[in-house]
């Protein structure tokens, strides 16, 4: 009874690893990099330097929009953080009635180039190429591209409900998981992918439930909406006592210069302990009902849903403050920030980042296994069925191709014209347009050349990454470190060690397929037969 649970449970852990995998792997992937996208998007910005304050950045800040957008309905700060050094704006011009929250005709509303800018520490503007760095990795690892948010979102729901049960199940499926951590044998076939694919989730078996867990948690009301809609007439109702009422007045008519924002900005340090302010949100700006609304940086404290002040915008004077969060609120919070990783110090995300890795590499070799442990069960492993091939192809796609992809990806923000038109999107074409290429080339290929190929191919791109920067960009090693700026030798590193990793699987794959193919033994029934 016992072991038919277990087998019912591996047959359990295998399917919904396969089904969704190859997502899987590409949610991993890149929701990995988001724990340092605050640094890929300094990398991707090489124009913007320096460590300003946050206090001079907010006043310069306020400054540019009062010469550049007096007359806009509302202005949005996203002030630097120790991560990052730029300041971005956006403004809504008074004649639009939507707000950043409202999106227009284009995926996130990013074609409105003309109402936003990114400043330095002093409010100038910085002529920094465009690209949306690693926001886009983040985003992608829940929204994906090319679809309906809401679509790619339960699609990614899907995709963690699987993951879930397929921890659980594997869980369960292990005899020996304690022993498992231990044991990594290499260059036994089979028996290697399921070393790694075990050590790999054992190691960082508690992330991997909590990283899966959370990310449900996330989007939990989306996936689970029964509870708002008993409880609430309509769904702004719910969000509105949850965030408390945020409506800004009407415009009186009546110009008001805008009170200075330093003041505003120590008061609330000094209710938030220190914390600093990450968002300005600034209504009716120069009229006399104009409110400036002060949101807690995400990296002040674990919960990630921070609170707010609102000042009046004309006399500076503290109008509200956004009221403690109820117990399931907090929690809620609590859990998206353990999610999100933002509050951690460098140490710290470097663990998440590395788990993140771990549980990359879980997936990918399981994925990888399935094909080894069904191709010893062939009858002729040569010519193996559609069903297996295809997942073969899909395999080398996704793993060689995405990683490929994120390489161009970097290479392309070094490489297109900085005064293209939209360049920011054919970034990220290019990185689906190599992915893609990945996918026609293992259908093309023999699959263990296509291996050696597209991992080949991935080593090369990331080992180009360090010279490319270097020769395009006045921001190489030796400058940088001379500056005291860790960042871009740390990039390169990062970028070498994947190629190296890369490369090395490529030369194991080409070292296993010169080995003359073993044939199978034959079983005691086909004996009988003979």
């Amino acid at each position: 009874m016992k072991e038919g649970f277990r087998q019912c449970m591996a047959w359990l852990h295998t399917w919904t690893g396969l089904l969704l995998g190859w997502l899987l792997f590409a949610v991993f992937a890149t929701g990995t990099t988001a724990y340092f996208q605050d640094e890929i998007t300094r990398w991707m910005r090489p124009e913007v330097a320096g460590q300003p304050s946050i206090v001079r950045s907010a006043e310069g800040a306020m400054r540019w929009l009062g010469e550049q957008a007096p007359n806009a309905r509302s202005w949005y700060i996203t002030l630097p953080s120790a991560r990052g050094a730029e300041t971005t704006v956006f403004w809504v011009p008074a004649e639009k009635e939507s707000g950043p929250g409202k999106r227009s005709g284009r995926r996130g509303g990013h074609g409105r180039r003309d109402t936003q800018a990114v400043l330095d520490g002093d409010g100038n503007k910085v002529a920094a190429r465009d690209t949306r760095g690693g926001t886009f990795l983040y985003r992608f690892h829940f929204d994906l591209h090319y679809m309906p948010v809401i679509w790619a979102r339960y699609l990614v729901g899907l995709a963690a409900m699987f993951m879930l049960v397929g921890i659980l199940s594997g869980i369960i499926t292990h005899k020996k998981i304690f022993a498992d951590f231990f044991l990594l044998r290499f260059g036994k076939g089979q028996r290697s992918w399921l070393d790694a694919h075990n050590v790999t989730a054992v190691t960082a078996l508690p992330f991997h439930l909590m990283i899966t867990y959370t990310g449900l948690v996330t989007l939990a009301v989306l996936y689970m909406p029964w509870g708002v809609a008993a409880n609430y007439a309509q769904p702004t109702s719910y969000y509105q006592q949850l965030w408390g009422d945020q409506q800004p007045p009407e415009p009186s008519g009546i110009a008001a210069p805008m009170a200075p924002v330093a003041p505003m900005v120590a008061e609330a340090r000094r209710r938030w302990n220190g914390a600093d302010v990450g968002v300005i949100t600034v209504a009716n700006p120069g009229d006399s009902t104009a409110t400036v609304t002060l949101l807690r940086a995400m990296g002040g404290a674990i919960a990630t849903r921070g609170p707010n002040i609102v000042f009046s915008g004309a006399s500076g004077k503290l109008l509200s403050a956004s009221p403690e969060r109820a117990g399931a609120a907090l929690t809620e919070s609590v859990m998206v920030g353990l999610h999100a990783g933002r509050y951690a110090d460098l140490g710290l995300r470097w663990f998440y980042f590395l788990s993140g890795v771990g549980g990359t590499i879980m997936v990918a070799s399981g994925l990888v296994l399935w094909t080894v442990k069904r191709r010893a069960k062939l009858p002729d492993p040569s010519r193996p069925h559609f069903g297996f091939r295809l997942v073969e192809r899909l395999n080398i796609a996704t793993i060689g191709g995405l990683m490929a992809g994120i390489a161009t990806y970097f290479l392309a923000n070094r490489l297109l014209p900085l005064q293209m038109s939209e360049r920011a999107e054919w970034e990220i074409h290019s990185m689906f347009i190599v992915w893609g290429a990945s996918l026609v080339w293992a259908l093309a290929r023999p699959a263990r050349r296509a291996w050696i190929e597209v991992l080949g191919a991935g080593a090369v791109l990331y080992a180009a990454i360090p010279m490319v920067n270097a020769i395009t960009t006045p921001r190489n090693p030796i400058a940088s470190l001379a500056a005291g700026d860790w960042l871009f030798p740390t990039f390169d590193l990062v970028m070498l060690a994947t190629a190296a990793t890369l490369g090395w699987s490529a030369r194991k794959v080409h070292r296993h397929a010169t080995k003359p193919p073993q044939q199978r033994a034959p079983r005691a029934k086909e004996l009988a037969l003979a």
